[in-house]
């Protein structure tokens, strides 16, 4: 009897308490905070699909653009911390955006939980074709002979093309020009091509095909090793700048409240969905790193280290929005 009794308690409470279907049970929806075409929505439509299968749910991505990626991301911190909204981070929006929006409410290691890493991306210094310079030595011996005189682009005053160039001034003590652009990397590398101005720092997905197709010249990679796409460039270590090796890297965070369970099953799934052979082929075709993180928190030390140096730059120049 008391087995029967005790058997009907548990089909009562069963009944009461239905048991949650595990996660996901529905599309998982990814805020990219640019607009489509760019880096960071390479990298989401690139992984979309691997991921979307390891999880057992459609990725549906949102492209949530404006105010240097503020607007996606400020989106994403207010979510539901459920699991079902995902957001497509990199180096500006979630480090140098606190530093150069001084009214950024918006904390995003407090606001967001970061997940993993999924990509890097070095950067190619170019200078236009006609632009006498052909190595990263000559281009400090060029520039030191006409202070003042050298333009450099940039897509805004606070992007990480901008403080990449701030550092390299810094490191070789070059006097140029800052020219800033609106609209992203786009219109900067015209200008470079058209020699409006002479040169500039870009992400190598922003900057390959002008490369390949012989209208500017990388004088280097923002990279420890070269990159297989240009493997006629020489790395900024070669050059002999160790300090200035950068990288604009992509990654996944959730709302933070986002429960551990959650978390960890993300994490797993990224873990799964990076060692795709056609990820990285994808990735390589734009100069594009396959890279994960071990754990959430290596993620988060990262970015933590990562951003003190931007911190200390942007104040230096006094970085703003455009």
């Amino acid at each position: 009897m008391l087995r029967v009794g005790l058997a009907l308690i548990a089909t009562l409470i069963s009944f009461g308490a239905p048991a949650q279907a595990p996660y996901p049970n529905q599309p998982v929806r990814m805020i990219v905070p640019f607009a489509p075409g760019g880096a960071s929505d390479f990298v989401a439509r690139v992984m979309q699909h691997k991921f979307g299968e390891i999880l057992g749910q459609q990725i549906v991505i949102e492209n949530k653009g404006g105010a240097a990626g503020n607007i996606g991301m400020d989106a994403a911190a207010r979510a539901n911390p459920d699991g079902y909204t995902l957001f497509l981070g990199n180096i500006g929006t979630v480090e140098l955006n606190p530093y150069v929006f001084k009214d950024l409410k918006l904390k995003p290691l407090q606001d967001l939980i970061a997940i993993s890493q999924l990509a890097d991306m070095p950067s190619l210094l170019i200078v236009n074709k006609d632009f006498p310079p052909n190595t990263v030595q000559e281009l400090i011996d060029y520039v030191k002979t006409r202070p003042g005189k050298i333009n450099f682009a940039s897509p805004g005053s606070g992007s990480l093309d901008r403080l990449e160039m701030e550092l390299f001034r810094k490191a070789t003590g070059l006097d140029m020009v800052h020219v800033p652009y609106k609209g992203g990397a786009g219109p900067a590398v015209q200008d470079t091509v058209a020699g409006h101005v002479q040169l500039m720092f870009g992400t190598i997905a922003s900057t390959l095909p002008q490369v390949t197709g012989g209208t500017v010249k990388a004088l280097a990679v923002t990279s420890t090793k070269r990159v297989a796409a240009i493997p006629n460039v020489p790395t900024i270590v070669e050059a002999g700048y160790p300090d200035l090796v950068v990288s604009s890297w992509q990654g996944l965070l959730v709302p933070a409240g986002t429960p551990q369970p959650i978390v960890d099953r993300l994490h797993a799934a990224v873990l799964a969905a990076m060692k795709d052979p056609d990820i990285a082929r994808r990735f390589a075709e734009v100069g594009a790193i396959p890279t994960t993180s071990a754990t959430p928190r290596e993620f988060v030390d990262y970015i933590q280290s990562d951003s003190k140096k931007w911190q200390a730059i942007i104040a230096e120049v006094n970085a703003g929005p455009d």
